[in-house]
């Protein structure tokens, strides 16, 4: 691709302009800067036929020029067979005006028509072009985001620069797929995603945006494998343990692991034994068992005399991480410490003392583990809890207060297998499918939000018998365009009947108040907790026996069910009461039927998919990979899947990108921003 190049005409100071709009890599990111919209201008038709507000182009002869007087704006007219079309400049120079619009010639004209003192009118027309000479307005004009400064002619001029730098490239994709889908080849896709014949060209489930989708999904999916291949290939240590800890451990619980955890607990050791280090998922749903697997794998890294870092995005779940995970290593022989923010000098001081000492074997924490004052002995195992609540550059900074130490990434939102393998392509994945025996499911009902004072009555009978209550709603304020309930409005009228017993917690409070808000809660000096979904995944309660999920009808399934795991977490059952205004679309009343009939997350993550696709997981994670440019979670999550099949067919026949195919696959990838891929497999 030949270096970009300002159009002509252009000021210095517009690269800069476009670079704002579109990205830093001028001509790559113009080409991947997707068009918002279109301008239909293919409506040809005579000065009598337009109408007011339409976008017209016309041909007509230029008439007389009328010219400008005091500060109104200079003025020509047009005439065809039918009538009269002024077109009207404000700030313009005659002379200029009289070599645009020469008397008696016919030129071709676009823009919008509007009325002005009862006459067509067309304000600064967007196009002005001489037939004679054969040119004429495009017949359908994409639209991009601007910036302000940067006229739309000069950002258009500039993608025509950059496609024009653009050769033929060889294609990267198995012929099968762009035949199989009718789509065009890579670079017909871009001419047609910039210069559309017409507005179908530019639609998102356009066969051209498609294609264009699909490529930067494989690109995307090849740069996760050849990421792992390159990680399963790096120096690491193997940790081979002798059961002095794991046993101590498993001997002293009071129930028996599921099979799902023991088969965790193999593929995690097996991983951790080999000489490279360990990147794997660990996903289950709620109270599936992962804090077990998580102290599991601790007491085998202490087995091979390495410490461990449970990292949490909240210093309430630190805590509660703390609560659970101390017990469970101490009877494995081993000491934890939690450390926060919140933690005075004194005690702080010692627990750093002790870590570097190697005195502590596991450390739990929030963003406090990044600090350079946080030192280990000897490293050995990281432990992330819901990974896209932190950055790649979160991880890294814990990664290198080690050596090459192993990585265990817990999250408690199921995916279907085959869609995780694909959005965690970089990753091994451990699944923990099944529930420890006697859990009891939570009764779920759905019910008109019109019943919600009936509610509050139940809810007012279970505080009296000792327990709490989460209500949720959608959004902070009222919205004239959607009636969803308001969490404000909700609080406000639950606040006037019970008082100090509710709190509430939503996004725009500062952390400091929606942590003391949930403190109230935990501590029980609140019983119910109006929240909007910052509770999805938050503190562990077990005396919450009730969740009130209102407008349920507009969440996803798997939020809901991230919502409803919020209750039953202790000896009481929970109940999950899902509100809805009517009417129901087929769509909505399926997810609450759903949510009824059971609460096994991979069945209701696998009925997700089924209706919506992988819109949701493609945005999910932050895994240090450059944002989709061409691709939109909810038309095109559906490409995922064979994507992300191809990629691994393709870099398994060619890991290190050396054969002809394997060459134009390298292409892509430094196209779409994954240059450090391409040099992986070349260096592999």
């Amino acid at each position: 691709m030949a270096p970009f190049k300002l159009p002509r005409g252009a000021r210095r100071e517009a690269a800069e302009l476009i670079a704002k709009v579109a990205g830093g890599d001028l001509n790559r990111d113009l080409l991947f800067l997707a068009p918002h919209g279109a301008i239909d201008r293919r409506n040809r038709v005579a000065i009598a036929d337009t109408r007011e507000g339409e976008i017209a182009t016309i041909e007509a002869e230029v008439d007389k020029h009328l010219g400008a007087f005091r500060n109104a704006p200079y003025r020509i007219r047009l005439r065809d067979e039918t009538g009269f079309l002024t077109v009207a400049y404000f700030r313009a120079r005659e002379d200029m005006m009289q070599r645009l619009w020469p008397v008696g010639q016919k030129r071709l004209v676009s823009g919008k028509i509007e009325l002005w003192n009862g006459e067509r009118q067309m304000l600064h027309p967007d196009h002005v072009v001489d037939p004679a000479k054969g040119e004429a307005p495009p017949p359908v004009e994409p639209v991009y985001p601007l910036t302000a400064d940067l006229p739309l002619r000069t950002l258009q001029r500039a993608i025509k620069t950059a496609l024009d730098a653009t050769g033929e490239l060889p294609e990267w994709l198995d012929p099968t797929t762009p035949q199989g889908h009718d789509w065009p080849r890579f670079r017909e896709a871009l001419v047609k995603l910039h210069q559309p014949a017409e507005p179908g060209d530019i639609k998102p489930d356009g066969p051209a945006r498609t294609r264009l989708a699909y490529d930067e999904l494989f690109a995307r999916q090849c740069a996760l494998r050849l990421r792992r291949a390159h990680r399963r290939d790096s120096a690491g240590r193997a940790v081979i343990g002798d059961g002095s800890h794991t046993k101590r451990l498993l001997a002293a619980l009071p129930y028996k692991p599921t099979g799902a955890q023991t088969r965790a607990f193999a593929e995690i050791a097996a991983d951790m034994a080999r000489p490279a280090p360990m990147l794997r998922l660990l996903q289950g749903d709620v109270g599936s068992g992962k804090t077990l697997a998580a102290a599991h794998t601790m007491a085998l890294a202490a087995e091979a005399g390495l410490q461990s870092a449970l990292m949490a995005p909240t210093d309430i779940l630190a805590r509660q991480h703390g609560a659970n995970l101390l017990p469970l290593l101490e009877s494995a022989g081993l000491r934890a410490a939690v450390l926060t923010g919140r933690d005075k000098t004194a005690a702080r001081r010692a627990i750093l003392e002790q870590l570097a000492s190697g005195a502590i074997h596991a450390l739990i924490g929030t963003h406090a583990l990044f600090q350079e004052s946080v030192t280990f002995k000897d490293l050995g195992l990281i432990v992330i809890d819901e990974q896209h609540r932190f950055g790649v550059s979160d991880r890294m900074r814990l990664v290198e207060k080690g050596y090459a130490p192993h990585v265990l990434v817990m999250s408690a939102t199921p995916i279907p297998r085959t869609l995780a393998l694909a959005v965690h392509g970089d990753m091994d994945l451990s699944v923990l499918d099944e529930k420890p025996p006697g859990r009891q499911p939570i009764r779920t009902v759905a019910m008109p939000s019109s019943r919600a004072d009936e509610l509050a009555d139940h809810i007012a009978e279970a505080a009296a018998r000792g327990e709490r209550a989460y209500w949720v709603c959608p959004l902070i304020e009222e919205s004239e365009a959607v009636d969803y309930a308001a969490v404000q409005d909700r609080y406000d009228v639950l606040r006037e009947r019970f008082g100090d017993g509710v709190e509430i917690v939503h996004g725009r409070m500062a952390a400091s108040a929606r942590e003391a808000a949930m403190e109230r809660f935990r501590a029980g000096e609140a019983f119910l907790l109006v929240a909007t979904t910052v509770i999805e995944v938050g503190v562990d309660v077990p005396e919450a026996s009730i969740m009130v999920i209102e407008d349920a009808d507009r969440f996803g399934l798997a939020q809901l069910h991230q919502l409803r795991g919020r209750v039953g977490r202790g000896s009481l059952r929970g109940s999950c009461v899902l509100l809805w205004r009517g009417p129901l679309s087929q769509t909505a009343r399926e997810r609450l039927d759903i949510m009824r009939r059971t609460d096994d997350g991979f069945v209701i993550a696998e009925k997700d998919y089924q209706l919506r696709g992988a819109g949701d997981m493609l945005g999910f994670r932050q895994s240090g990979l450059p944002p989709f440019r061409l691709v939109d979670p909810e038309t095109h999550g559906k490409l995922l899947a064979g994507a992300d099949m191809e990629a691994r067919m393709a870099i398994d026949r060619d890991p290190t990108l050396e054969y002809e195919r394997g060459r134009a696959i390298a292409m892509a990838l430094e196209l779409f921003g994954y240059a450090e891929a391409a040099q992986l497999a070349r260096s592999g």
